[in-house]
């Protein structure tokens, strides 16, 4: 009998993720369905239950996206430890009635920019800005990849180090570097060999107070937003930094997703390859 996922999300049209799940279940000879789903906000729960008790086949599991991923952190029964450290969930599985909530946000930029930029985070100065939730779910598989060093500036210095000082404290997490936390002002005379954006200025179009130094010489900047040339993407480039965007760890953590519920972690590479494609 097929399983059925979804993802929950408002605004959804959009999302790719229907597509990319598509090609994955294709791929693997996994007999799933997929679909996307609008959620009227204040409804996220009562859209999960209406999912789950469906009997037209059994429901698997589902992803989150904007705005829900708190709210999907507090929906869960259980939750992974990488979920507990990101204060939020992006996938969920439903066992015997209970709801399991993971996160694979940071495992999908991780595997993103080892495998498919080439871009070791180990021994590399990276410089994280923002301290929202989509940093927030990254920053510990970025730290168990052992880095010289993880700086974590936002616009709010207090709010950069409060996160710092929370990761720094992680119970049993066996991690070599503790990060530090700044304000932009604090990135004047530093540079970095990774440059992740993961404030929302991609979407708002809003340019960042970034010094053109704080780019190193042969620079990866990852604009965690897809699909458009962001004024940070701009900055980097003309910095004379490697430009990427977020695509690639749109399909990663869809694939640790893929691989959470069945088993099986399908191959990338062809995947971004065709949403590449016109």
């Amino acid at each position: 009998m097929t399983d059925r996922y979804a993802v929950f999300g408002n605004p959804i049209g959009h999302s790719k993720s229907p597509r990319i799940h598509a090609l994955f279940a294709a791929q693997t000879g996994q007999d799933i369905s997929y679909e996307a789903i609008l959620v009227e906000r204040g409804s996220f729960p009562a859209a999960v239950d209406a999912f789950m008790a469906a009997d037209t086949a059994p429901a698997r599991g589902a992803n989150v996206t904007v705005p829900f991923k708190e709210e999907a952190f507090r929906l869960a029964t259980r939750r992974t430890p990488r979920a507990e450290a990101a204060g939020a969930v992006n996938t969920l599985s439903f066992d015997a009635g209970a709801i399991i909530g993971d996160n694979t946000d940071g495992a999908g930029l991780v595997r993103d920019l080892k495998h498919n930029l080439g871009c070791d985070p180990a021994g590399r100065r990276i410089l994280l800005l923002g301290a929202g939730g989509a940093a927030r779910g990254v920053i510990l598989p970025l730290l168990l990849e052992n880095p010289a060093e993880l700086v974590i500036a936002n616009r709010t210095e207090e709010t950069a180090a409060r996160l710092a000082l929370e990761f720094g404290r992680l119970p049993g997490c066996a991690v070599s570097v503790k990060p530090d936390g700044i304000g932009f002002a604090g990135l004047a005379g530093r540079a970095f060999d990774l440059v992740i954006n993961a404030t929302s200025a991609g979407l708002s179009g809003a340019v960042l107070p970034l010094p053109t130094a704080v780019f190193a010489p042969r620079c990866v900047a990852y604009e965690m937003v897809y699909g458009r040339a962001t004024p940070f993407m701009n900055q980097a480039r003309a910095a004379g930094a490697r430009v990427a965007d977020g695509l690639g760890m749109l399909v990663e953590q869809a694939a640790e997703a893929f691989f959470v519920w069945r088993g099986v972690r399908p191959r990338t590479a062809s995947v971004l390859a065709a949403l590449k494609t016109p």
